[in-house]
């Protein structure tokens, strides 16, 4: 049992470390909106990319307090702030970052990714047809359709076999 366990990812060193490169990297994926680095780091600032966006959607003071603590550069969150208030992520329910991946570093065979932000707006999931109305059509369609060829091969045939015939 672990008592008093702390929360998030220690990445291999310690906490001053840990939170160091936690707002390093947050504040370069929001000055470049893409940043490449490992898996387990770009999995583990995720949730904090996603607070920030959510604060900045949010927009009140207390929120933007909130996510100057967490970057770190006032001008950052501004900026940040401006896009949210803009409408990039209003039909966006979290979800904000995409992680790609790139495969196995040279030196160590550390996963290497591409981290960005995701500016596209959600696609609606198409609606599903019920179960029973669905393949009633698709039967009634195909055998239209067998209906028709047998009937355009039997012309051909008796038209070759008049042709021979003469």
């Amino acid at each position: 049992m672990r008592h008093n366990k702390k929360k998030g990812m220690k990445l291999g060193t310690d906490a001053s470390h840990t939170k160091a490169i936690k707002r390093s990297l947050v504040r370069a994926l929001f000055e470049n909106d893409r940043i490449k680095t490992i898996d387990v780091r770009a999995k583990a600032i995720r949730a904090e990319v996603d607070h920030v966006i959510t604060w900045a959607k949010k927009g009140d003071i207390a929120s933007r307090r909130l996510a100057i603590a967490t970057v770190g550069d006032k001008d950052i969150v501004r900026e940040v702030f401006e896009k949210a208030a803009q409408g990039m992520w209003a039909d966006r329910n979290g979800g904000y970052t995409r992680i790609m991946k790139l495969g196995p570093r040279k030196g160590d065979g550390a996963e290497i990714v591409i981290m960005e932000l995701v500016t596209e707006p959600v696609k609606a999931k198409a609606k599903k047809a019920t179960k029973k109305a669905a393949p009633k059509a698709a039967v009634t369609k195909v055998e239209e359709t067998k209906a028709e060829e047998p009937v355009a091969e039997a012309e051909v045939v008796e038209e070759t076999t008049e042709e021979s015939a003469e």
